[in-house]
């Protein structure tokens, strides 16, 4: 038994080798909303860049983490081309929420639009944790933590981020954790969220929310023994990271 969707076979072979898990985040698509990304320096053409690196490296048996920041939509209703973007590439996805993902909704109502538009490579981590190979996925928004930042909403974040974990937990799989916000940075560190991830000897985790233009704030390498690595697709060159444990 185990909680959310299993997505793949620990022992299915493609080409000679294991599915693999991909992670990948912050597309900021636009398709159905004047707001290209385009206008950044190195973001030219990105669209392009994401579609091809991913039919290079990724087969249909494979699964990518998405987490966050997927749509310049504010309603899901205009989100549908950049989902059917998505849902034509290479892979199943499984996406979470980012920071300016206002069209994020119900799960119910993400997933009756997904069915409706047949997008059947597409699936939304929130409160739940998925199977993939000898993985479990799991995951959160997370939140920013500076002297600013909301403690409720922080709270209730490493309450879901505990929530997810658990369910993963209960696949017997290993548990890698995604976050939107970055739950470390070369300074300080959430402790609200990073006493989840210790309370359950999480090892791996994966952000994005990070740019390159901010790319002096990221924090990869290991800490107190969790090992943290920023993902969002311009960090990336624009291609999918290959989840190696």
């Amino acid at each position: 038994m185990f909680c959310g969707q299993h997505l793949s076979c620990p022992f299915l072979l493609k080409r000679g080798v294991l599915v693999a898990l991909f992670a990948i985040s912050d597309f900021h698509l636009s398709f159905s909303v004047d707001k290209p990304m385009d206008i950044f320096k190195g973001w030219s053409d990105y669209t392009e860049k994401i579609k091809e690196n991913i039919e290079k490296q990724v087969a249909d048996e494979d699964t990518i983490v998405i987490p966050g920041d997927i749509s310049w939509g504010l309603k899901i209703t205009e989100t549908i081309e950049d989902f059917r973007f998505i849902n034509a590439l290479p892979g199943k996805k499984i996406i979470g929420k980012g920071n300016h993902d206002l069209w994020w909704e119900s799960l119910t109502k993400m997933n009756r639009i997904i069915a409706e538009n047949g997008f059947d490579t597409i699936s939304f981590l929130h409160n739940n944790a998925y199977e993939v190979g000898n993985y479990a996925v799991c995951g959160s928004r997370g939140w920013f933590f500076d002297d600013t930042a909301d403690k409720k909403i922080i709270l209730r974040e490493a309450g879901r981020v505990e929530m997810s974990i658990i369910k993963a937990e209960k696949t017997g799989k290993t548990p890698i954790l995604f976050l939107h916000y970055p739950p470390i940075s070369k300074n300080a560190v959430c402790e609200e969220i990073m006493e989840v991830i210790f309370k359950h000897n999480i090892k791996y985790v994966y952000y994005g929310h990070i740019h390159k233009a901010g790319a002096f704030k990221a924090f990869n390498g290991e800490y107190e023994g969790v090992n943290f690595k920023c993902i969002s697709c311009d960090m990336l060159g624009f291609e999918p990271l290959k989840i190696k444990i």
